[in-house]
C-alpha cells in the first residue's frame, strides 16, 4: 500500500509542474495534495513543524512572486487594469487554445487589443503586451523554482 501512496505523492509533485504551462491547474494545491497523502497515508509523525512552516511560507511566497511579477512588469509598462484582466482571461483561455503555446500567444494578443481599444498608441499597446509576456515568463520561472524548493524541503524531511 505504501508503494501506491508514494506513487501518488510523486505523481502529485510531477503534475504540479504541468500547472506552470496550464494555469488552470493549481500547482501549489497539487503539491499540498502530495504532502497530505504522505502525512495521512504513509507517516503522520515524520514531517516536522519546521517543514510545515517552510511549506506554508513558500506557498505564500509563490503567490506573491506571481502577483508581484505581473504587477511590476505590467505597471511599469503603463498597462491598465483592463489589460491585466485581459491577460488573466487570456491565460485561462490560452490553456485550451494551441496548448501549451496558447498561454503565451492568447494573453499577448488580448492585452494588445484591449490596450488599443483604450485608445493607446500602437507602440505603447505593444509594449504593454510584451511586458505581460515577460511578467508571465518571469512569474512562471519563479513559481518553478519555489515549487522545486517546496518539494526539496519535503523530501529532505520525509526521507532523510
Amino acid at each position: 500500500m505504501d508503494v501506491l501512496l508514494w506513487i501518488m505523492v510523486i505523481a502529485c509533485f510531477v503534475f504540479s509542474f504541468v500547472g506552470l504551462v496550464y494555469p488552470i491547474i493549481p500547482s501549489v494545491l497539487v503539491i499540498w495534495a502530495g504532502v497530505l497523502v504522505y502525512q495521512f497515508g504513509i507517516d503522520p509523525d515524520e514531517l516536522s513543524w519546521i517543514t510545515w512552516t517552510m511549506l506554508v511560507l513558500l506557498t505564500v511566497l509563490l503567490f506573491l512572486a506571481d502577483y508581484l511579477a505581473n504587477l511590476h512588469f505590467v505597471d511599469r509598462a503603463g498597462g491598465s487594469k483592463w489589460g491585466m484582466r485581459a491577460a488573466t482571461i487570456g491565460l485561462i483561455a490560452g490553456s485550451f487554445v494551441i496548448p501549451p503555446f496558447g498561454v503565451i500567444i492568447v494573453p499577448f494578443i488580448l492585452v494588445f487589443l484591449v490596450e488599443l481599444l483604450q485608445k493607446k498608441p500602437f507602440q505603447e499597446s505593444l509594449k504593454v503586451a510584451f511586458a505581460t509576456l515577460i511578467a508571465f515568463l518571469s512569474g512562471t520561472l519563479a513559481k518553478a523554482v519555489i515549487q522545486l524548493i517546496m518539494i526539496g524541503v519535503f523530501v529532505v524531511d520525509a526521507i532523510i
